[in-house]
This record gives structure tokens, sequence and C-alpha cells, in this order.
């Protein structure tokens, strides 16, 4: 019986579909191509080597008609002779039919490419089953193919039955003629039957071709439901994600946590946003963001930090203006290069008074960072 949901199939495939289709050998083929591709290329040979063939097959007749007594005597000289001739047929037909079954191949893969699989040849039990035969059977692209295949059949057929009644007495006077006459005689007809035979493939493989593609897309068309669920085959389930980002987010926080103690200083928001410097002279270019968070999070860098006894200073605007341009594990945006600068010194220098190497420093600077980095800037406006 036919799909249930192939009048739901509107939609054309997808390129995975495609792909998924190729993979198992499921691409558009064209038989009437194959065939005018092997019949054109035969029909060339014949008459790039017709002067050659037509000497061959005479030196091939002369030498098949040639006997004396003394070889009629021996029993197996007929064995010989047709193993001999046999051999010299051989010899000549094989490359022949190999170089028309490498054009009628190289025909079909013009199509659609090269697909290389085995799963056609897998067994499929289901074939087993006379309701999909039936249904295979009396299918609309079996029903187009059998009727294209009736129809050229008959094209061919009073194509060949004109021809030979317009040219029956050129086929009988060959009888009258000598061998090498009749040879060549024959030859030339042979070849304008040919000629329009390959006029008529020709003609068939320009409707077949599209024919074909368009019967192949229309067998891969897909149901809303189906591309719905190759969305979510490729996009993965939506639960699962979200259990994969919330595992992952977890696992950011505590690598943040664990890498405030060794920062230099902390910058808050004061208690919204809370973003971990560190700096390294000799190994870094610019201060790098080593943790940043919002809210919750930012209390908490804020505790811990406290713990490690690294410094926390409120800056509001800095801490805001870098919790949205700073990037986490990387160096501080270069437009705020200088108010961290100033924030940095502050801190060197309250270092050092309270290790007694210096003056206590007189209050945290004013800091100048730009107002087209404060993501509230136009809201406090």
């Amino acid at each position: 019986m036919a799909d249930p949901t192939a009048q739901d199939k509107n939609l054309p495939a997808s390129q995975r579909k495609l792909e998924k289709a190729r993979a198992d050998g499921q691409v558009a083929r064209s038989r009437d191509l194959g065939h005018f591709a092997a019949m054109a290329a035969g029909g060339a040979l014949l008459v790039t080597f017709a002067p050659t063939a037509a000497a061959w097959l005479k030196r091939l007749l002369a030498r098949g008609l040639q006997f004396d007594a003394t070889a009629l005597q021996s029993t197996d000289f007929m064995a010989a002779r047709l193993g001999e001739l046999a051999t010299g047929l051989v010899v000549v037909v094989i490359p022949f039919g190999l170089a028309m079954m490498a054009v009628a191949l190289a025909g079909g893969f013009a199509l659609s490419g090269w697909t290389w699989t085995f799963k056609p040849l897998k067994p499929r039990f289901d074939a087993f089953d006379p309701l999909s035969g039936l249904a295979r059977i009396f299918s609309k692209g079996q029903l187009v193919n059998t009727t294209k295949a009736s129809v050229l059949a008959i094209a061919l057929g009073t194509l060949a039955a004109f021809y030979l009644r317009h040219h029956l007495d050129a086929w009988s006077g060959v009888l009258a003629m000598p061998l090498p006459t009749a040879i060549e005689r024959a030859a030339g007809t042979t070849l304008g039957g040919l000629g329009l035979m390959l006029l008529v493939l020709a003609g068939f493989a320009l409707v077949d071709v599209p024919l074909q593609r368009h019967m192949h897309a229309q067998r891969l068309k897909m149901s809303h439901q189906e591309l719905k669920q190759e969305h979510k085959e490729l996009e993965g389930n939506a639960e699962v994600k979200g259990k994969v980002r919330a595992r992952m987010r977890e696992m950011t926080k505590r690598r943040m946590i664990a890498a405030v103690p060794k920062a230099d200083l902390v910058v808050m928001n004061p208690t919204h946003y809370a973003v971990a410097l560190q700096y390294d002279e000799a190994k870094m270019g610019a201060p790098r963001v080593v943790a940043k968070g919002a809210d919750l999070l930012a209390l908490r860098i804020r505790d811990v930090a406290k713990g490690a006894q690294v410094p926390v200073l409120e800056a509001p605007v800095l801490a805001r203006a870098l919790y949205a341009h700073a990037e986490l594990d990387r160096e501080i945006p270069a437009a705020l290069f200088a108010a961290v600068a100033q924030v940095l010194a502050y801190v060197y220098q309250l270092r050092a008074s309270l290790q007694g190497r210096a003056p206590a420093p007189a209050g945290l600077p004013a800091i100048d960072v730009p107002v087209e980095l404060d993501p509230h800037h136009g809201m406090i406006a």
C-alpha cells in the first residue's frame, strides 16, 4: 500500500536527506543517457576505424575460407581454425565493448556524480512482501519508466522498419556484389541506420535526464514532521542541551572561583557586578580577566577575594564596563587600559604602604572610563 503520509510530503529534501540518500545509493540515473552514450561511442569508433575494420574483416573472411587438401586430411583442422577465428574476433570485440561500457558509465556519472556504496547489495526482506511489491509495480515512477521504455521500443522498431523498407534493395543487392564491395556497402548502410537510431536516443535522453531528476526530487520530498524530526536530531534534545549548558556553566563558575585567590584585585559595582583581574608584567601584555559575574556570583567572587586577602575596590563604572566588554581569560580591551592602570597603581601603592615601604595613598583617584563603554550610561542619563 502507498505511504499514508506521502500526500503530506510537499517540502523539498534537505541537504542532510540528500546526502543520506546518496550514501544509500539513491541518486538520479538516466538509462537513456547511458544507452545514447554507449551507442554514440560505438558509432564514433565504427566511423573512425571503419577502413581498418573493413580491411581486417576482409582478411578474416579470406583466412576463414582458405582450405587445402593437406589441411582437410587433419581431423583437428576445423577446431584449430575456429579457435583462430574466434580469438581474432575476441581481440577486436572486447576492447570495443569495454570502450562502450566506459562511456556508458561516464554518462551515468555525469548526471549525479560518483557514488560508491554496498548498501543496495544488502538483502532486503521487505522485498518479499507481495503487497509492497504490488505497490512498487503500480507506483507512479514505475509507470512512467514502463511507459517511456515502451515508447522508446516502439519508436526504434518503427524507425528500423521504415529504414529497412527503404533500403531493402540495397541490402539485397549486396548478395550480388564481390565480397570487398559488399562489406563496404553493408557498412555504409549500417552506419546510416545507426545515425538515425542515435538521433532517437538523443531525443529520449534529453527528455529523460530532467525527468529523472524531477522524479528523484519527488521521491525524496519531506513532510513537516520529518523536517522537524531532522531538525531535532541535528540540534539535539532541548532538555539534554539545557543540562549540558548548565553543567558547562557550573564548571566555568568553579574554575573562576578557583582563580580568584590568584587575582591582583577585584572591581565591583558594588554588589551587582564583580570582575577579578590578574596582571604579570613579565608574562602579560595587559591585565587579564580571570573571573567575572553578576548578582549572586559577584557576591561569591567578593567573599572569596576577601578570604584570600585580594583587594576589592568599588568602581561601579569600571566594573560595568569590564563586565560588558572584557572576555573571560582574555586581556582587557585597549580602551580600558588607562582606567585599569589607575586602579592597579592604587592597589600597588596600598600594598606597599601596608608593608611599610611607601606612604598610604590619599584615596582612589577618579577613574577615567569612556562613557560609550558603560552599558548603563544611557539608562542613567
